[in-house]
């Protein structure tokens, strides 16, 4: 028995997961951080002791290791300025030629804002004030690298979070994908075995009676059985894209749905035929999305409306749009996008396909784009597909 887990638990997991690590990541750092700058704070004390010694030394003095004190000091930046104000001694600091004197007072000034100082009491000779000089000193370069790093670290981490979630949603994808094309397959195999006697039986008809007109738009019906049969089995495959004409195809979806939805419903195609427009489109599959959205129109108006349809050229003629607009009870502006995913549906009956479909064939198989343009509840709604010439 496999288990199976959630996809939404594990994006949830994985989030999850990733702040943990990041917030520990954090929380490390920031105690190396501290425990490093209390270490330097303590070695700039004795640093500081070190030029106290070398002041107060005579001829009499070892100063082996006083020096060895100050010469140990190469990592950390440091400006010895007297009580005047003047640089005395720096180290571990690059100086721009030219100016000295100005760029060293600048940081140190610095270092004194930042609070990185350490005041040094001389002795002064007998009858002189006294006299003091401040060792200043700011973070190594480890330790201001050390402060980046959690950062650097959290961007790998939300990055490994996000490159996982893509995984797991295009795996999702592609299982879903997987599903779409086998049971589009399998729905043309079992059509194709009645439609092949649904055709035997209206020759049959046909025989018996010539002169029937209800035979031939049973014809038509096997037909349109036949051409639903024939796009399903196109799905997955590579759609073969050839010129046709825009209006005819139109034309020819809008001629069929005339006969099949209510009279009260008026379809008007609202296009010039003298302009015409030839694009290379997969005919079958592309009346196929026509037909879901004039459907859909449909019962967005309950039976009893207005159905217009649109074209024209964008792009200084290099893409062409269709649009389809009823005057039905509206789409909410958050469900937009909704309405073309799998399983979204406002009607009691229906799997909320339809539109989830006419996304694929235009997008994957055409690389043209469907969208809801505009929509009022209780107006209407418009849909624009567009298409590369």
């Amino acid at each position: 028995m496999r288990l199976k887990i959630p996809l939404g638990s594990v994006k949830s997991w994985l989030i999850v997961s990733a702040l943990l690590l990041a917030l520990v990541s954090l929380w490390v750092s920031a105690r190396l951080v501290s425990d490093l700058r209390t270490e330097e704070y303590k070695k700039m004390e004795v640093w500081a002791e070190a030029v106290r010694s070398l002041n107060h030394a005579d001829e009499h003095t070892d100063l082996t290791l006083v020096l060895r004190v100050l010469n140990n000091n190469t990592t950390i930046p440091t400006i010895v300025r007297g009580k005047e104000g003047g640089i005395q001694d720096f180290r571990n600091i690059k100086v721009p030629p030219g100016r000295e004197e100005d760029y060293l007072q600048e940081r140190a000034g610095q270092f004194d804002r930042d609070g990185r100082r350490i005041r040094i009491y001389l002795q002064p000779e007998e009858g002189a004030a006294s006299y003091y000089i401040d060792v200043l000193y700011d973070d190594s370069e480890i330790l201001k690298l050390l402060r980046l790093y959690p950062y650097a670290q959290l961007v790998v981490v939300v990055l490994y979070a996000a490159v996982a979630v893509v995984a797991l949603l295009s795996l999702k994808r592609s299982e879903q994908n997987k599903v779409w094309v086998g049971l589009s397959k399998e729905t043309a195999h079992q059509l194709g075995t009645p439609i092949s006697s649904l055709m035997a039986w209206t020759n049959i008809l046909h025989s018996t009676y010539p002169e029937d007109e209800l035979i031939g738009e049973m014809d038509k019906d096997v037909a349109r059985l036949q051409l639903v049969a024939d796009r399903f089995s196109k799905i997955g495959s590579v759609a073969e894209l050839s010129p046709a004409s825009l209006h005819q195809v139109l034309d020819s979806v809008v001629d069929y749905l005339r006969r099949r939805v209510s009279k009260r419903v008026q379809i008007v195609c609202a296009y010039r035929e003298e302009e015409d427009i030839i694009l290379p489109l997969n005919v079958s599959l592309f009346e196929w999305v026509v037909e879901v959205l004039l459907k859909n129109a449909v019962d967005a108006m309950q039976g009893e409306g207005r159905i217009t349809l649109r074209t024209g050229l964008c792009n200084r003629g290099r893409r062409c749009w269709i649009e389809v607009t009823d005057t039905g009870k509206g789409i909410v502006k958050s469900k937009f996008n909704a309405v073309f995913r799998p399983g979204y549906t406002t009607k009691k009956r229906g799997w909320g396909l339809g539109l989830s479909l006419a996304k694929r064939i235009v997008e994957e198989y055409h690389r043209g784009h469907i969208f809801v343009k505009r929509s009022e509840l209780n107006v209407g709604t418009t849909f624009r597909i567009e298409l590369r010439r």
